[in-house]
């Protein structure tokens, strides 16, 4: 006598939408016999299951261990119910429930979609928009869940009768696949030229040829993308290359480069088997790589004075085809003016990216919200995040204690993003950008309310940096939320904390470029002992005023004249009326930051004295300390206790080093590297012994530099200190809003 079949109901939450999840449980149920139905509920997948017993416990097994590739599905709740004595097993409309929303990020062109469009007989040959449950855009494409066609951007193409097949058949790859479409039902190419004197080119294989005449032709294209646009060109055409820095303008600034596929990535740059897996993965980043010697793929004006280019794979099947047919490496920069947010809007794009790309390249299918691609730089044998963005955000986190009340952290004012925490839970934007310009606020003000809306949560609290001047204030102030200021080094430090839960007490160091101080000072090149909510500041480099104040990041000159002032030596390529400004102390901020004793050091040992972007002086003089070979002579820094009890360490011997013509280069660029990271080692191990404390951590966007970071990690062991460098949250502002949130949840009300 056969076993009477038992029913339980299944709650799975994480990431079960938008992944091809209730497809999955549908063939998994059809395979062993199960009866019942699955059904999207706000955020979450239910599942009503009949069976014997022993068949229901390989079915549980199977919801989570066999489930798609690119979902993350959780097992919440599995209770016994009772039997509906269900004939088959379906998949039910959505129903709203209790939210527990999980929104996917987009995803890559799957290998079966991409094999298909290879295909001469497939009906979606070429086509560049094909996708099924396992890959496109999601993040991107949703404008409300449950994840349903008519809440996407799809909403607008009504599914001719041979996709419509395919979204009904179980059997199929597309079955409930909310944005397939086809070339009879879905988005289309158009080919247009920025002055708009001659007639588009409508039509996907048109278009595309176009695209790639054009792109032969030595011309710059705008290429509307998944979350926005690229400008882009051939890479190993020097003139169009400088045509586009031109026209951006970007003068220095590395452009990333998109490859045809992995061997032509190879040809040009170092891999290694785990930075290839990263590359290849769904979320297709662009991953910082050491360049070849002797290739001659990629024009010079790619990196200028960089040994490192940004590498990307196309993600998407448009990028594919595109690639493929021009049979060559192409840049693949944001499409939008310097400092902006991606542009995603065919009229705007139009008409702000006119001066720079001679034609565009765009489609029809609307773009929700914004997504630059992420980045990542490989770092002491990890590769670690510098920048969150399609593919990977929302990144969902999970916090260490619940949050009595929404909040909403607004990061910083450079490398933007944000992010939304309730519960357990915190979720933590894509990259938004600077918050020097309308368009950025404007971006801040949509993705702020897309998280609140997609998530169905409404933040009660707005955590802020401390600095008053951010560019995001007036919004704050405007959107009537009680707001709470966190510290800018906190913070960083907090997030550090996040990623190691299993260290209680910490020495953190917090070097950056700059965050407002206690002392209302600029901040970056300190030291803290303790834990997230109980900071102390223990330690920080000498202090010294900064001419011109926040004029400095873009002007290396300023901070390096700073540091000859100081010590009572002549700066003779400063203006002489500032010295007298300085003199007087006339806006001359004082700062301990390690950023800008890293923009002097540019400036002082000849390298870079303007910057065209922010960063560049350190990134210069980074790559060339990595060509010095030898051991570099690193001046010891003395390190004085100050009538604060601050541990200071004094820069004054580098001065010295620095302007010595008698070194080269390199050598004098890599002393400074290694004296700064043996500093760091004197300062923790002092810190160490009067602590007890063991555990040491590396946060702030100056540990973005590969060479200070491993000198340090190592110098770190060497002593017999554990040092800790995140690589979930991005080390630099863009993962300052976390911190907000761990260093409030640490101080502020829980549940």
């Amino acid at each position: 006598m056969s076993e009477p079949p038992l029913a339980r109901l299944f709650q799975l939450s994480g990431h079960v939408q938008g992944v091809g999840y209730r497809p999955f449980v549908f063939r998994l149920a059809h395979e062993l016999g199960v009866k019942g139905w699955v059904r999207n509920i706000t955020g979450a997948v239910s599942v009503h299951a009949e069976a014997p017993a022993a068949v229901l416990d390989a079915f549980a097994r199977g919801l989570v261990a066999r489930a798609p590739a690119i979902a993350r599905p959780v097992l919440a709740d599995a209770r016994a119910v009772v039997p509906g004595n269900h004939a088959d097993f379906r998949i039910l409309d959505s129903e709203a429930g209790t939210p527990d929303i999980h929104v996917p990020p987009d995803f890559f062109v799957c290998a079966d979609c991409l094999r298909e469009s290879r295909d001469p007989a497939d009906r979606r040959f070429r086509y560049p928009f094909i996708n099924c449950t396992q890959c496109g855009p999601r993040y991107t494409l949703i404008t409300a869940l449950p994840y349903d066609r008519p809440n996407t951007t799809m909403a607008g193409f009504p599914m001719c009768p041979d996709c419509r097949r395919e979204y009904e058949d179980p059997a199929n790859r597309r079955f409930h696949a909310e944005p397939v479409a086809c070339p009879t039902c879905g988005p289309h190419l158009t080919f247009a030229e920025s002055t708009g004197t001659v007639p588009a080119i409508v039509g996907d294989e048109a278009a595309l040829a176009a695209a790639v005449a054009a792109l032969r032709a030595g011309r710059v294209l705008a290429v509307k993308g998944i979350g926005g646009y690229h400008l882009m060109c051939a890479a190993g055409d020097e003139a169009a290359v400088a045509a586009l820095r031109a026209r951006k303008p970007r003068p220095a600034k590395p452009l990333a480069v998109m490859f045809p596929d992995l061997a032509a990535l190879r040809a040009e740059a170092l891999t290694t088997p785990e930075l290839e897996a990263l590359l290849t993965s769904p979320a297709r980043p662009i991953v910082l790589l050491e360049r070849r010697s002797g290739t001659d793929g990629l024009c010079a004006g790619i990196a200028p004075g960089l040994a490192e280019i940004g590498c990307l794979l196309p993600y998407s099947p448009l990028h594919a085809l595109l690639l493929a047919d021009f049979g060559a490496p192409l840049v693949a920069t944001s499409g939008n003016p310097s400092g902006e947010p991606v542009l995603t809007d065919n009229v705007e794009a139009r008409a702000r990216l006119a001066h720079v790309a001679d034609a565009f390249l765009e489609h029809d299918r609307p773009i929700a919200r914004p997504a630059d691609d992420p980045v990542f730089r490989p770092i002491a044998g990890r590769a670690r995040p510098l920048r969150l963005g399609r593919g990977m955000a929302p990144l969902e986190l999970e916090l260490p204690a619940r949050l009595a009340a929404p909040v909403l952290a607004l990061g910083g004012h450079m490398k933007n993003a944000l992010c939304l925490a309730w519960d357990g839970r915190a979720v933590l934007s894509p990259h938004i950008g600077e918050l020097d310009n309308e368009n950025s606020l404007a971006t801040l003000a949509r993705v702020a309310e897309d998280l609140q809306r997609l998530y169905q949560v409404r933040a009660g609290r707005l955590l802020l940096d401390a600095h008053p001047g951010y560019g995001y204030r007036t919004w704050a102030r405007a959107s009537g939320l009680p707001g709470q200021a966190v510290r800018h080094h906190h913070a960083h430090a907090s997030a550090l904390a996040w990623e190691f839960p299993a260290v209680v007490d910490w020495i953190v160091f917090t070097w950056d470029g700059v965050g407002l101080g206690e002392d209302q000072q600029l901040w970056g090149g300190e030291a803290f002992v303790g834990r997230p909510g109980a900071w102390r500041r223990a330690a920080s480099l000498r202090p010294f005023r900064l001419p011109g104040g926040d004029k400095a990041g873009r002007e290396p000159w300023r901070s390096a004249a700073a540091l000859s002032w100081e010590l009572g030596e002549p700066a003779p390529f400063a203006p002489g009326l500032l010295h007298e400004a300085w003199r007087k102390g006339l806006n001359c901020p004082t700062s301990s930051a390690a950023g800008r004793l890293f923009d002097a050091a540019a400036a002082l040992a000849g390298i870079c004295r303007q910057a065209s972007f922010e960063g560049e002086g350190p990134m210069r003089l980074e790559a060339l300390a990595r060509q010095w070979h030898g051991a570099p002579a690193a001046p010891a820094l003395p390190l004085v206790m100050d009538a604060d009890g601050l541990l200071r360490a004094d820069w004054a011997p580098l001065v010295g080093m620095l302007t010595d013509a008698g070194q080269p280069a390199a050598a004098r660029a890599a002393a400074f590297h290694a004296s700064l990271a043996e500093t760091l080692v004197a300062q923790a191990r002092a810190l160490s012994a009067a602590t007890g404390i063991a555990d040491v951590g590396l946060t702030g966007g100056v540990f973005q530099n590969r060479l200070l970071a491993e000198l340090a990690l190592a110098g770190l062991a060497r002593a017999g200190l554990r040092g800790h460098l995140p690589a979930i949250a991005p080390v630099n502002d863009a993962g300052l809003a976390l911190g907000q949130v761990i260093e409030f949840l640490a101080t502020g009300p829980t549940t």
